[in-house]
């Protein structure tokens, strides 16, 4: 993984190139490239973590005859077959690098090459003859792009703090906030900052003339239409596995002691893996003691990172500003102490379980979903008894209000909706007088946005789609992924997000994910005998930390009261409610964090950057 800056309009100079790519530069340690046109035109620029080609991989990468740079961010699989492909097409390679072939295919298939390339990708592309530049990324938005307007140019980034070096104004943006305030997540096209836009995952962004256009290049509706089997999963599933555990440097593993990123390890083939994972306090939140099974199995060697909420509220102030985002959970910096501690042993790419439950309808809100209909109240109450970490998170800890534009677009509401519609009532009485939210007309500006899927399909695999592109783009992957891993220069890597799985999955019949309210069945069929049997048959435990925040530790409440004011939350309606957090069950604490923690982090996210009011 790397970093990567791109900007097309007047007067562009290495300097400001060099200044942008100097703000991200943790996202490649290992080197630093610039190109200008000559013509002052356009420049790229890239920051290096060196995993394939490393002798001769420097970017930006020009083409033979110097129309068309390119920087690219992550790693295309099968790349070697490809260029085989574009070489008896008569393209002539200049290095090895596998974002070398990025290059080529443009040549061969215009903005259509992105269609071409398999993997966790974002990039920027110059073409000098036809004076445009395009910035791509990948279809599940594993690696992050964003965008701004300014100054007569439009500079593209891996990170908004790229951005803000080159001149970018910092600044909320209270369309955003409003979003956060009414179900936590983000539309895909946006950020927390004013006039920073996110390229969106499976979209090419194309700036011709100063202006700039955005199209999709995948979706759910243009997949094979035939069902897929069990066994075409696990091919797929241990393909893409094997693909992503070949680097020229070290390569780890997460393993939360789930059966997702255990299942990761066991088909990796990898001799003696180097494994990674956290130990919290608290029996609800740790299962370090499945991640130590699954290590044992597989013959792994099993580094534990301890994590307390003294390691998480010293990391937060940092993972907040790497990740430029707001959290609801210790999850955040849970996830930064672990990349830091993958990082030390001398790895620089680590694969997770990530996107497993999107594709096989893994979370405990989709099993409700598929149950919603059922006679069988008992099996539903069951499901919230054992996924007691979740509520208040992705299940509902009360009675939701009722989301008519979600109605009306879904034919129904999600069950994780409506847990993030009373999260979001929770966010709304802590925020400053003046500040108004009008959730349906949020809600309605959201859908407009998202794709909703096929409408044939059952209700958990709609709801699944949904939250694949607000929760897992902008929240998992982004957030918790991306903006911690790279802040340890650490390239994730995430097989259940080939999108040949993926799909694969998708196919599967609502039977082969759900059966008898059991998520996962078929990933558990193929894994049996080749994993713990405990680890095969426990439910979903989604990766969340215990309860941190309380007015009892004075680096909460100095943080709140140093932080400045907030244009958005009242301070004292924020303190008021940690005191009451106090008087809390554990239970109900876990509950009750996320709206604080959403509070807590802008006043860190505002410190961190020293934003302006919002837009």
């Amino acid at each position: 993984m790397c970093g990567v800056v791109g900007v097309v309009g007047p007067g562009v100079h290495a300097s400001m190139l060099r200044a942008g790519i100097g703000a991200i530069r943790h996202r490649g340690p290992d080197g630093e490239g610039v190109f200008v046109d000559p013509a002052r035109v356009a420049g790229l620029a890239h920051a290096r973590l060196a995993l394939v080609g490393i002798a001769d991989g420097t970017q930006p990468i020009a083409s033979e005859d110097g129309r068309v740079v390119v920087s690219v961010n992550g790693e295309i699989y099968g790349h070697a077959a490809l260029r085989a492909e574009l070489e008896a097409r008569g393209h002539r390679f200049r290095t090895h690098s596998d974002s070398e072939v990025a290059l080529h295919l443009y040549e061969e298939h215009g903005d259509a090459f992105v269609e071409h390339l398999r993997g966790e990708l974002a990039m920027v592309l110059w073409d000098g003859a036809r004076r445009r530049l395009l910035a791509a990324r990948d279809r599940f938005g594993v690696k992050p792009l964003v965008w701004a307007a300014h100054d007569q140019r439009v500079l593209v980034a891996s990170e908004a703090k790229a951005l803000f070096a080159m001149g970018v104004p910092a600044r909320w943006d209270a369309r955003s906030l409003a979003h956060v305030a009414t179900h936590q997540y983000l539309p895909p096209s946006r950020t927390m900052f004013a006039g920073v836009f996110a390229v969106p995952p499976a979209h090419v962004m194309v700036v011709e003339r100063g202006e700039a256009r955005l199209r999709r290049y995948w979706d759910l509706a243009r997949r094979d239409p035939r069902p897929s089997t069990p066994e075409e999963l696990d091919a797929a599933l241990e393909e893409a596995v094997r693909l992503r555990a070949r680097a020229e440097a070290p390569v780890a593993f997460a393993l939360s002691g789930g059966l997702d990123s255990a299942s990761v390890v066991a088909l990796s083939g990898v001799a003696a893996p180097r494994t990674f994972g956290v130990r919290f306090d608290g029996a609800e939140w740790d299962e370090s003691s499945f991640a130590r099974e699954v290590a044992t199995h597989v013959g792994a060697e099993h580094e534990v990172v301890d994590v307390s909420r003294d390691v998480m509220l010293d990391a937060l102030p940092d993972a907040v500003a790497s990740s430029e985002g707001l959290a609801i959970n210790g999850q955040l910096p849970a996830k930064l102490a672990l990349a830091r501690a993958i990082e030390r042993a001398g790895c620089k790419a680590v694969l997770t379980g990530e996107g497993a439950d999107e594709a096989l309808l893994g979370y405990p809100h989709l099993v409700m979903d598929a149950l919603r209909d059922e006679p069988d109240a008992q099996q539903r109450a069951r499901l919230e008894a054992e996924s007691g970490v979740c509520r208040g998170v992705m299940l509902a800890d009360g009675r939701p209000p009722r989301l008519e534009a979600v109605e009306r677009a879904l034919g129904f509401v999600p069950s994780w909706l409506e847990a993030k519609a009373l999260l979001g009532a929770r966010v709304q009485a802590l925020l400053a007088d003046g500040v108004e939210v009008e959730p349906e007309r949020v809600f309605g500006a959201l859908l407009a946005e998202v794709d909703l899927g096929v409408s044939s399909e059952p209700r958990p695999a709609r709801s699944a789609w949904l939250w694949t592109q607000l929760a897992l783009a902008g929240y998992i992957l982004r957030t918790l992924g991306d903006g911690t891993e790279m802040a340890a220069s650490v390239e994730g890597r995430t097989p259940f997000l080939d999108h040949h799985v993926f799909e694969v999955a998708l196919r599967l019949p609502l039977e082969a994910r759900i059966r008898d309210g059991v998520e996962k069945h078929a990933l558990r069929a193929r894994m049996r005998g080749r994993l713990p049997e405990r680890v095969v048959t426990r439910r979903k435990h989604p990766f969340l930390a215990p309860p941190l925040l309380g007015a009892d530790d004075p680096r909460v409440m100095d943080v709140l009261r140093s932080g400045g004011p907030s244009p958005f939350f009242d301070r004292e309606r924020v303190e008021a409610a940690l005191v009451r957090q106090g008087e809390l069950s554990l239970e109900d604490r876990a509950a009750a964090e996320p709206a604080l923690m959403l509070a807590f982090t802008a006043t860190l996210l505002q410190r961190r950057f020293g934003l302006g009011d919002a837009r």
